[in-house]
């Protein structure tokens, strides 16, 4: 069953594994302009739910912004240039987003990070994401910062392998969490995201994931 870490406890920077660090509230501060840049960029690259490789469709909406934007379908996971619905680049990385994600890095230990896409994902109730390695970027000498807005939401956080054993932790509105080194390739994923309400985002939870990748089609 894993174990349940990090509720509530008042902390700078939590250790949940090698390498690997969750920041409370880091983003706090500056929440209310993430959204409203989420928002901006929602309107130029909509959110919408990707089919996976094998036709399932991801209960989770997502968009881009950066050099690449994370897409899949039938043929696989990767980075593409151009966003599929619209053939035109996903919307630049905002400034806000770049120093955000810096700062979280250099605050877990990762000098000189500089994303060059960004992950935006949107939860609405009952949606999740599996277990899964962030391995479509080619090089993993860079961190990832993973930033929490909105809902609440079950952190699963495991291993190398899939049968590692998985801690839970609950991350919170503006909580940062940031792994790379020796937890790069770790399996990670979001339980079931629980009936709620935010001031901020109303029934919604946003993830923005911010990564470097060296491995771009189109």
């Amino acid at each position: 069953m894993g174990e349940d870490l990090f509720d509530g406890v008042p902390a700078q920077k939590i250790e949940i594994a090698p390498e690997a660090f969750i920041l409370p509230r880091f983003a706090f501060e500056t929440a209310a302009r993430l959204v409203t840049l989420i928002e901006k960029i929602d309107k130029t690259a909509p959110f919408r739910h990707m089919k996976l490789r094998r036709g399932r469709t991801m209960s989770v909406a997502l968009t881009n912004c950066g050099e690449a934007g994370w897409v899949s379908d039938c043929r696989g996971y990767r980075y593409e240039k151009l966003d599929p619905h619209s053939g035109k680049a996903w919307p630049d990385i905002p400034p806000e987003f770049i120093e955000l994600a810096e700062q979280a890095a250099r605050s877990a230990g990762f000098d000189g990070f500089l994303p060059n896409a960004c992950l935006i994902n949107r939860y609405e109730i009952g949606a999740r994401l599996s277990l899964h390695q962030d391995k479509d970027e080619g090089d993993f000498r860079y961190p990832i910062v993973s930033v929490s807005l909105g809902l609440p939401a079950k952190f699963l956080f495991g291993g190398p392998q899939r049968s590692d054993k998985v801690k839970r932790m609950i991350l919170s509105h503006g909580d940062v969490c940031v792994w790379g080194g020796a937890s790069r390739l770790c399996y990670h994923g979001i339980d079931p995201l629980k009936p709620g309400e935010h001031a901020l985002t109303g029934a919604v939870r946003y993830n923005l994931t911010f990564r470097r990748t060296s491995e771009i089609s189109g």
